[in-house]
């Protein structure tokens, strides 16, 4: 890898541990479609764990859950954002280990958990390949982990409504994935590709929602002027439905499994 890449690679990582780190104090006030997603991950773990990674667990809301579910386990959670684990820390104390870390290059050694938990975070990494690959390393044989990420098509209302879809985190399609999962040596043991929805009340609102959790990277020019607001406005309008103005999460749930 060459220095211009390394050094591209670090200031990507960069600009997302600082955009979560300004989100953090009001994440979890604005995360209901998260967490609404997450739901998805906690219906379907497994019923016995002792070693468990939240991978990229924000505020620790979802690793606290699953301390309280697996009260006998070591549970860490990770994250890339110093802002995220400081709230963490302050909302659910020092039994739980906060550490700062990146999900493409874990700070754990082999066969380290049993069990990883990780909701919307692997698509911030740029080698969905490395994080596999990770997964795998880190794993017990036998060991499961419990993923949801986005697809393509994520927030399209957003991009139609600003006519900037090159703005929008570039996501790994479906079948890359796959890919990525069969070259660690992974096995699916789960997979459901869907559609959720969520609907505001105006262009203030959903744009709240994404900045308010971290899930929008500042642009170098980011000077708006009230037509292009109004703009905005009226493009994402002639989207409304009954509930709102829709905005969409195209997701991929997985259940993946390294082999005894």
């Amino acid at each position: 890898m060459s220095d211009l890449t390394l050094n591209s690679e670090a200031n990507w990582q960069a600009r997302v541990a600082h955009a979560f780190s300004r989100a953090a104090p009001r994440y979890d006030e604005l995360a209901s479609a998260q967490r609404q997603i997450a739901q998805r991950l906690w219906d379907s773990l497994p019923h016995n764990a002792s070693k468990i990674l939240d991978m990229g667990c924000g505020t620790g809301y979802w690793t606290q859950q699953l301390a309280e579910r697996y009260p006998q386990a070591r549970l860490t959670g990770l994250d890339i954002a110093p802002g995220m684990l400081e709230q963490a820390r302050q909302r659910h104390g020092e039994s739980i280990r906060w550490q700062p870390g990146d999900a493409a290059a874990l700070p754990f050694g082999k066969h380290t958990f049993d069990l990883i938990f990780s909701n919307l975070a692997v698509q911030w990494c740029r080698d969905i390949g490395t994080v596999m690959d990770e997964l795998y390393r880190v794993l017990t044989p036998g060991g499961q982990a419990h993923i949801t990420t986005l697809l393509p098509g994520t927030l399209e209302e957003v991009a139609f409504a600003w006519q900037r879809p090159e703005a929008l985190l570039q996501t790994p399609n479906h079948a890359s994935v796959e890919r990525a999962i069969g070259k660690s040596g992974l096995t699916i043991t789960l997979q459901a590709a869907t559609v959720e929805r969520f609907y505001y009340a105006d262009l203030q609102a959903v744009m709240a929602s994404i900045k308010g959790v971290g899930a929008q990277l500042p642009r170098t020019q980011s000077n708006l002027t009230r037509a292009d607001i109004a703009a905005a406005q009226a493009r994402f309008e002639q989207l409304r439905e009954r509930e709102g103005l829709p905005v969409s999460y195209h997701c991929l749930t997985l259940h993946l499994e390294k082999s005894l």
